[in-house]
């Protein structure tokens, strides 16, 4: 996969170029908006040059201006893409489950399986909060504030049904849930050692994420409740 080319030159040494043939089934603008998500994970913003994400691609940089005029435009390209799979995603987990719990379980299988497919996603976000405060501060009030409303509503309509605890600071909550689940994957490589290497320690960091997760938001009636219909969602890109 060039995905994977992709991430194993960036981390050490001098970025190299992709000499296999990309896939026909990304473009060439899908291709420079992926080695340009890993540099800026990686390395951050103001570190990475077009030159730095054309070498990646194989291609030139005059390319890259042909698809994106400016860096500061293909890098809100890479936070664009982002942003969208989740408001295409989460529109139709909220709505289409229907019981509480298994609302919980479809948003939040979602959120760590779309950090897991790629923990780059995590790590591109993280170093945006850390070198770009106040850039952050706008895209989560302007973007994800509205996300958080929406699912706040939803645990709240728990609250008053008796399903969710009612001590819980939701927006709270939902800060630190999302928070951990970043960390983790984004971290996953390094702190897997902990835990048991490869897909054994990140399936153990999931799982007892969504313990917390769950004890800490349901009470303790609902919390163990047998749900007949759940919601599995499916893999999105």
């Amino acid at each position: 996969m060039v995905s994977r080319s992709l991430r194993s030159s960036l981390p050490i040494g001098k970025t190299q170029r992709v000499t296999s043939a990309p896939p026909p089934s990304k473009s060439t603008p899908e291709l420079i908006r992926e080695a340009a998500m890993r540099l800026f994970a990686h390395r951050g913003y103001e570190a990475t040059t077009l030159q730095a994400v054309a070498e990646v691609v194989g291609i030139s940089k005059q390319a890259i201006l042909h698809h994106f005029r400016s860096k500061e435009e293909l890098h809100a390209a890479v936070l664009s893409e982002l942003i969208g799979h989740w408001q295409r995603t989460l529109p139709r987990l909220l709505l289409s489950s229907g019981a509480t719990k298994v609302r919980f379980d479809a948003v939040f299988s979602e959120l760590l399986a779309f950090f897991a497919r790629d923990p780059d996603r995590a790590r591109i976000v993280l170093r945006e909060l850390l070198d770009r405060p106040e850039e952050s501060r706008k895209l989560l009030k302007d973007v994800v504030g509205p996300w958080m409303e929406a699912i706040a509503a939803y645990v709240r309509v728990g609250q008053e049904r008796g399903v969710h605890r009612a001590e819980v600071d939701v927006e709270a909550y939902l800060v630190q849930v999302l928070q951990i689940a970043m960390a983790g994957a984004a971290t996953a490589d390094v702190t897997s050692v902990l835990l048991g290497e490869g897909v054994a320690g990140r399936e153990r960091f999931a799982k007892e994420l969504a313990r917390i997760a769950q004890a800490s938001l349901f009470t303790p009636r609902h919390a163990n409740a047998e749900v007949s219909a759940r919601s599995t969602p499916k893999e999105g890109t």
